[in-house]
C-alpha cells in the first residue's frame, strides 16, 4: 500500500502524460485538466494495493471519463458558433514539442467516433498495448484492433508527408506576420498554396469567418479586405509560437482582439491558416504574453 506521500508523487509523475491524453481526446485543455483532476479524486479512492500499475490506471481511468465527456461535448460541437477549433497548445521557440499530431491531425480526430478516437491516440500516440486498450475500452483485442485500424485510414491523409524544418517553418511564418501586418497581400499570395484553406474560431465572441474559405483567389481577396480595414495600424506580434505543432504566432490586432495563427505548410507553401479568436481559448496566452499589451494598447 502506497503512502499518501508516495500516492501524491505516483500521480504527479504521470500527471503532464495524462493531460496530453486528455487534451488529444477532448481539444480543450481547460476539459482536460478538469478530467486528470477527477481521476486524481478516484486515485486517492481506490485502494492502491490492487493497483500493479499506477500508470496503466490512471491512463484507464482518464481514457473513460474522457468518453463520458465526448457524449456531451459532440453536442456542444453541434451547436457551436461557426467554425471549432482545438483550444490552441502553445509552445515557444525552445521548447520541446512532443508528440508528432498537429492541430490538422486534431481536426481530421474530430471525425472519428469517440471509441475510435481513443484507439488511435492510446495505440499509435502514447504506444499502449492492445490488450490493455481493449480493458480500458470495454472491448475484445481484435475489435480495438479493427478501430485502431479505421481510425489510422480516416487521418492518414491528415498526416503530414514530410516533417516540416523548424527553421523553414519559423522563416514562413516571419514572413507571414510581416505581409498581413503590412497588408502586402502580393507577397502573402506568393506564399500560398492554389488549395490554401482559412479557418477562423472566434466562437460568437470575436469576429471570425463562420466558414473555411477555400482556394488562393478567394483567401487573397479576404487579405485585400483585410489590408483595406486595417492600413492605419499594424498587428502587434506578441510572441512567436508553434502551435498543436504548426508554426505560428500570437498577436494583437488593431481591433484590440488576441488572436493565434498556426500555418500549415507543404513544400514550402500554406496549404492551410488557422485563426483562433475566441477569447475563451486564448486565456492562457494572454495571461503569459498580452496583459501588458493591452494595457499599453489601452492607455
Amino acid at each position: 500500500m502506497l503512502s499518501a506521500d508516495e500516492a501524491t508523487a505516483a500521480f504527479e509523475a504521470e500527471r503532464p502524460r495524462l493531460v496530453r491524453l486528455a487534451y488529444r481526446m477532448l481539444g480543450s485543455l481547460g476539459e482536460a485538466e478538469d478530467v486528470v483532476q477527477d481521476a486524481w479524486i478516484r486515485w486517492r479512492q481506490v485502494n492502491q494495493a490492487e493497483v500493479t500499475s499506477p500508470g496503466a490506471f490512471l491512463s484507464r481511468t482518464v481514457t473513460r471519463l474522457c468518453l463520458d465527456v465526448m457524449k456531451s461535448a459532440r453536442v456542444q460541437r453541434e451547436t457551436y458558433f461557426g467554425t471549432w477549433l482545438p483550444e490552441p497548445i502553445a509552445t515557444t521557440p525552445e521548447d520541446d514539442i512532443g508528440d508528432d499530431i498537429t492541430l490538422t491531425l486534431m481536426l481530421a480526430l474530430e471525425r472519428l467516433s469517440p471509441l475510435e478516437r481513443a484507439a488511435f491516440i492510446l495505440h499509435d500516440v502514447f504506444g499502449v498495448p492492445l490488450d490493455e486498450i481493449a480493458t480500458t475500452l470495454d472491448r475484445e483485442a481484435p475489435a480495438v484492433r479493427q478501430l485502431a485500424a479505421r481510425a489510422r485510414k480516416h487521418v492518414q491523409a491528415a498526416k503530414p508527408r514530410f516533417p516540416l524544418d523548424r527553421d523553414e517553418g519559423a522563416r514562413i511564418a516571419k514572413a507571414f506576420f510581416e505581409a498581413s501586418a503590412s497588408g502586402d497581400v502580393a507577397a502573402l499570395r506568393a506564399m500560398l498554396a492554389d488549395s490554401v484553406v482559412v479557418r477562423s474560431d472566434g466562437g460568437g465572441k470575436a469576429h471570425a469567418f463562420p466558414r473555411p474559405i477555400i482556394g488562393i483567389e478567394r483567401v487573397s481577396r479576404m487579405f485585400e479586405g483585410v489590408a483595406r480595414k486595417s492600413w492605419i495600424q499594424r498587428a502587434r506580434k506578441l510572441q512567436d509560437l508553434w502551435i498543436d505543432g504548426l508554426p505560428g504566432y500570437f498577436s494583437l490586432e488593431p481591433s484590440g482582439a488576441f488572436q493565434t495563427v498556426a500555418l500549415e505548410i507543404e513544400n514550402g507553401l500554406i496549404v492551410g491558416i488557422y485563426f483562433t479568436r475566441n477569447p475563451d481559448k486564448l486565456e492562457r496566452l494572454i495571461e503569459r504574453f498580452g496583459r501588458d499589451a493591452a494595457w499599453r494598447t489601452t492607455h
